[in-house]
């Protein structure tokens, strides 16, 4: 089996719809191929809010970096594992 990621659009060209295929050869008792069986997805608002996840990750990552005060991040057991430009320029 095989995965494939594509887009569709209407009749109209208005719309476009991403799918994901799920596409697996037919065979036959000699298992020669003699077809496919595939079931698509409509995977549109997943990917749209994956974009919007991505983008949002992405501007905080910025903010944090570039912010005049300083950051860290501070693991459960109480170990400093992460800070951004301000907080290296202090210590």
């Amino acid at each position: 089996a095989e995965n494939y990621e594509f887009p569709l659009f209407t009749k109209d060209g208005s719309k476009r719809i991403e799918v994901l295929l799920n596409a697996s050869a037919r065979r036959d008792l000699n298992g020669d191929i003699i077809g496919v069986i595939g079931v698509g997805q409509d995977i549109t608002e997943m990917k749209q809010v994956t974009q919007e996840r991505d983008v949002a990750l992405r501007n905080t990552r910025i903010l944090i970096q570039t912010a005049n005060a300083p950051i860290f991040g501070v693991d459960v057991k109480g170990n400093i594992n992460e800070w951004n430009a301000k907080a290296a320029q202090i210590t």
